[in-house]
């Protein structure tokens, strides 16, 4: 199979930005040189390939997608005041909130003039799926902001996974759409739908159980960010239904990190959590059984699906 990543990555590198005000777009540069893994790009041209598009064909939109992705990623290093990603400093550390948000929304735009970029007569569908997947990402980041100040016990498990349906998983599901979308198959688009939407659940599963239970040289990030923000993960509701006597004498504590991760393992959630990653990457997978896909690129996609469920980082 072609290395997609090594293209995504090159292509990247090569992007171009306008000279004129360079304290605006260096922090766009900045941001897209700082890796990762690329999945939603990799999403795109792999989907594409598997339906029989050329990958080169959608390569102007798997980077928008991923220059969408990086956008809200700095307003959200802004909003929660992190200082570290993917091992380096965020912009919002290094050149304050002001530049983050201007470079953020100059990426915004980046984004969206590329998702256009030679898509023809397509151009007005593949607008309204960008912008309405655009709007999810921002209903779920509301909703997550929301929680954090809601009282303890008041965001069911539902509120939650409904609120990663917008804020990850529909970031998941826009790449893998791209392609079935310009292919005109409406039966594989359908089936990797189901399966972008269970790996978003399980991409954001694993997200949270790695900001407690990871390593931080690996994860990128310092380890305990949701917990000292009081984020409603599924972890933190399900300890504050088990053991809210427990909870809240953690959280009087100056840090409560260490306290609240122990509550955590003696309810067994770091394992019930888990389990339930395992079957959302099952049912990814099982999406796929009878999708009209070239199987090269469906093995791949089935791997990525299996892989999520242990990843480190």
């Amino acid at each position: 199979m072609t290395d997609y990543a090594s293209v995504i990555e090159s292509s990247l590198k090569a992007m171009g930005f306008p000279e004129e005000c360079p304290r605006l777009y260096e922090p766009v540069a900045y941001t897209l040189a700082g890796g990762g893994k690329r999945l939603r790009p990799l999403l795109a041209l792999v989907c594409a390939a598997a339906c029989g598009v050329a990958p080169e064909k959608m390569l102007p939109q798997a980077l928008a997608i991923e220059m969408f992705h990086n956008f809200t990623l700095i307003h959200d290093d802004v909003m929660d005041r992190s200082d570290t990603r993917r091992g380096r400093p965020t912009v919002f550390a290094r050149d304050g909130a002001v530049r983050a948000i201007l470079s953020g929304d100059a990426l915004l735009t980046l984004a969206t003039m590329k998702m256009a970029e030679n898509a023809g007569d397509l151009t007005a569908r593949l607008l309204d799926m960008f912008n309405r997947t655009a709007l999810a990402v921002y209903e779920g980041q509301q909703l997550d902001t929301d929680f954090e100040s809601a009282a303890p016990g008041t965001v069911s498990e539902q509120d939650y996974i409904d609120m990663i349906l917008r804020k990850t998983a529909a970031l998941i599901v826009l790449p893998c759409l791209v392609g079935p979308t310009v292919a005109g198959n409406d039966t594989a688009r359908a089936a990797l739908r189901e399966y972008a939407i269970h790996l978003g659940l399980a991409f954001q599963l694993r997200d949270d159980w790695l900001d407690t239970f990871g390593d931080a040289a690996t994860f990128g990030k310092p380890i305990g960010g949701d917990i000292r923000n009081r984020k409603h993960t599924l972890l933190f509701i399900r300890a504050w239904e088990k053991a809210p006597e427990a909870m809240k004498t953690a959280y009087d504590l100056a840090d409560p990190v260490a306290a609240v991760t122990a509550i955590y393992r003696e309810l067994g959630l770091d394992t019930a959590v888990q389990d339930l990653i395992d079957s959302e990457c099952d049912k990814a997978c099982h999406a796929l059984n009878s999708a009209p896909l070239d199987s090269e690129h469906k093995e791949w996609l089935l791997g990525l699906a299996r892989s999520l469920s242990t990843r480190t980082k």
